[in-house]
């Protein structure tokens, strides 16, 4: 078993890679373990390496190392190949992806020796325009605030939160936060203006947002809410039941759909947020793919959660 580290040298504070690097040979190297480590130079390399390690045919295991970017690239490096499996080790400002396994989730996966041995089970991924996704696609005023951050970031002197601050009062508060969609969920058609648009499969995204607590990466099927076009004091006073799941308290303005395929349009622009990831069109169409990813964790955590 070779054992595969891509570093994302960007994510995590100043410092933080060479702690990493110091931790790996601490951990594996008194162990006997095949082990490399491999720091990413730009967007797109950490999946080119885990396709690559994947296609080599022996068995490998894959830690991303960074936030759910990282994640999201190496995972659609690796999916479809059974002799690979990946995991996150969190580096980044957002592991979101990891929520699922509890709240001890960052020091324990921070754990490189139980890492390492740890079991590993098949997900489910989504297929968004073809990209791969594992946990969470978001597509209403909540993208459109993730996708502006990474604008705000570059002017002076703003700083992470003040990007997010920024982007948040630009998105909902000076301009308009629904859109005119038609989304199909089966046989239900929607044609309506949208606010929010959110497809799971894992249960967190956002920082902590969890929408639908009861999404399961196995299940098969994929869970999507819908919140159509609401006033700002509505969307003020109800996004805390939404953050936490409590769909089911408000079924007249979120809306719950269950399945293995959705899709949504508009005759304008859309942004859908995959994984973090940002992307762009007029009509998105997300399923369940054909391939599945082997993701390996501690052995004394569980996905699960409480339904």
């Amino acid at each position: 078993m070779k054992h595969l580290f891509l570093v994302n040298p960007a994510a995590g504070k100043r410092g933080s890679t060479e702690a990493l690097l110091r931790r790996v040979e601490e951990a594996f190297s008194p162990l006997g373990l095949e082990h490399e480590v491999v720091l990413t130079s730009s967007a797109g390399d950490a999946e080119q390496l885990a396709r690559r390690a994947a296609c080599s045919g022996g068995p490998v295991r894959i830690y991303a190392c960074g936030g759910d970017g990282t994640l999201n690239e190496v995972v659609n490096g690796a999916a479809g190949y059974p002799n690979a499996a990946v995991t996150n080790v969190p580096k980044g400002t957002g592991n979101d992806f990891l929520r699922i396994f509890g709240a001890n989730y960052a020091a324990r996966f921070s754990d490189l020796a139980a890492l390492s041995r740890g079991p590993q089970a098949a997900f489910d991924l989504m297929d968004c325009n073809g990209k791969l996704g594992i946990g969470v696609i978001c597509a209403g005023v909540d993208a459109r605030v993730a996708a502006d951050v990474h604008r705000y970031k570059r002017l002076p002197l703003v700083t992470g939160p003040g990007a997010y601050l920024l982007s948040l009062g630009v998105n909902v508060l000076l301009t308009d936060i629904a859109r005119p969609t038609v989304v199909q969920a089966g046989l239900d058609r929607l044609e309506e203006e949208t606010s929010i648009i959110c497809i799971c499969n894992g249960r967190y995204y956002g920082g902590g947002f969890m929408p639908v607590g009861d999404a399961q990466p196995d299940d098969g099927v994929l869970d999507m809410v819908v919140v159509p076009r609401v006033s700002r004091f509505t969307f003020f006073r109800l996004v805390g039941a939404y953050a936490k799941g409590r769909y089911r308290s408000y079924p007249e303005v979120i809306r719950h759909f269950h399945g293995p395929a959705f899709s949504f349009s508009s005759p304008e622009e859309l942004v859908a947020v995959i994984d973090g990831e940002v992307m762009r069109a007029k009509s998105f169409t997300v399923r369940i793919s054909e391939r599945k990813v082997a993701f390996f964790y501690p052995g004394d955590l569980d996905y699960r959660g409480e339904n």
